[in-house]
């Protein structure tokens, strides 16, 4: 027998119906589908029936399980689709030497940066990193995210980076997708990235394969790190092995990512600070989703992304923290939309579009996930203000309640 629940004494519901239709380009306020006095019925966690009150056909009526919102407004979970939560070690000697005008990739070649962490991150235990990374999920969780991306590439070995896959594993209560991220950095065991990226095409992700550990795989794409050249035929291999694609693109410069990701239709390019208008064109006009991280801009003291031009050629932007421990250590959600409005002139619809459904469109789960829409997961929050307060106030959680497939998890 199904668990159906009415969830009812809604004040209004911001389905982003509209932003779906659209597939999250050129939002306006009106595609955020608002329903005024609602209520909302699942079954086994995904939504049978959602709309006015007064609608709430006859045969719902009967409910036994039936949760009073108290005029809560609710609106989609929170999708962070780009973090580095598995992690050990602290890099905030770095950030004072930032400030002191050294380079990040000056401070990667004096063995800093990723391989900092990467010595910390392999000395560390699997049940260590489960408790640090689960307290962060759990921070995540209280601003209203219920499905959180997050990748490896802290490790750089075969022996760590499963490790920290398998830690992913352990942690909830909300969905977690896990991303393979070997290519990073190169790691001192090799003197080639060539020779690196051979070793995990062989080794490493026919292993993550075979044990489920992850659908996904990113490449840093950047001078120094893995270039496009490189960086496109491997993740052609990495296609053909049946893995979805990702690319850390254009943060430190016009290092050809954007281009890689249109090429190969890779689910997102992020970053994507230093492209031009005919990279913007690309993007607009492919499926790739253009994952804008300006915490980690402001954390750098470097420019912001291009993100008007993009939103008004058409391309569908997502937002996400970067939460890491060198260049973007935060996981507060409203200082990025805040960021996002006030250095990229995003509007508020936009900037919600970009957590919900367009990061949704970010990880492949569209279809899933990032609207409140009937056959979706009953993923939402619920806030006790106007919905205009949203991504206003830095350090200041506006989720009263968070629900997972129809099950509270935080309020």
């Amino acid at each position: 027998m199904k668990k159906t629940v009415l969830f009812k004494n809604i004040r209004m519901i911001l389905t982003l119906s509209g932003v779906r239709k659209k597939g999250g380009r050129h939002v306006t306020e009106e595609d955020l589908g608002i329903i005024q006095n609602a209520a909302l019925v699942a079954e086994d966690g995904i939504i049978s029936w959602i709309g006015p009150r007064k609608s709430l056909p006859k045969t719902y009526l009967k409910i036994k399980k039936i949760i009073d919102l108290k005029k809560q407004t609710l609106l989609p979970g929170f999708v962070e689709c780009h973090t580095h939560t598995v992690f050990s070690g602290s890099r905030a000697e770095e950030f004072e030497l930032r400030n002191q005008g050294v380079s990040y990739q000056e401070i990667a070649a004096r063995g800093g940066g990723i391989l900092s962490t990467m010595k910390n991150t392999r000395e560390s235990s699997a049940r260590e990193l489960q408790n640090l990374s689960q307290a962060r999920v759990n921070r995540f969780l209280r601003q209203g995210v219920t499905t959180l991306e997050m990748k490896t590439g802290y490790a750089l070995d075969f022996e760590h980076e499963l490790k920290c896959l398998k830690v992913m594993k352990t942690l909830g209560p909300i969905r977690i997708v896990p991303t393979y991220l070997g290519a990073h950095a190169l790691p001192p065991e090799f003197k080639s990235t060539q020779g690196y990226l051979d070793f995990i095409l062989k080794k490493v992700l026919p292993e993550i394969k075979k044990k489920k550990l992850a659908k996904r795989v990113d490449i840093f794409i950047e001078k120094s790190f893995f270039d496009a050249t490189l960086a496109k035929k491997y993740l052609s291999t990495v296609k053909d092995l049946g893995f979805d694609i990702v690319i850390h693109a254009d943060q430190l410069s016009l290092s050809g990512g954007a281009d890689v990701a249109t090429e190969l239709q890779a689910l997102s390019a992020d970053h994507l600070i230093q492209i031009q208008d005919s990279e913007i064109k690309k993007l607009a006009k492919s499926k790739t989703t253009c994952v804008l991280l300006p915490a980690a801009d402001l954390y750098m003291d470097c420019a912001y992304p291009p993100a008007r031009k993009l939103l008004e050629a058409g391309a569908r932007v997502a937002l996400a923290t970067d939460f890491n421990p060198g260049s973007s250590p935060t996981q507060d959600l409203n200082l990025v939309g805040l960021l996002a409005r006030i250095k990229m002139k995003m509007t508020l619809p936009e900037v919600i579009a970009a957590y919900t459904f367009n990061a949704a469109c970010a990880l492949g789960l569209e279809n899933e996930i990032g609207s409140l829409e009937v056959g979706k997961s009953a993923d939402f929050m619920g806030i006790k203000g106007n919905w205009q307060e949203l991504f206003y106030s830095i350090g200041v959680s506006q989720a009263s309640s968070v629900y997972f497939s129809g099950q509270q998890i935080s309020e």
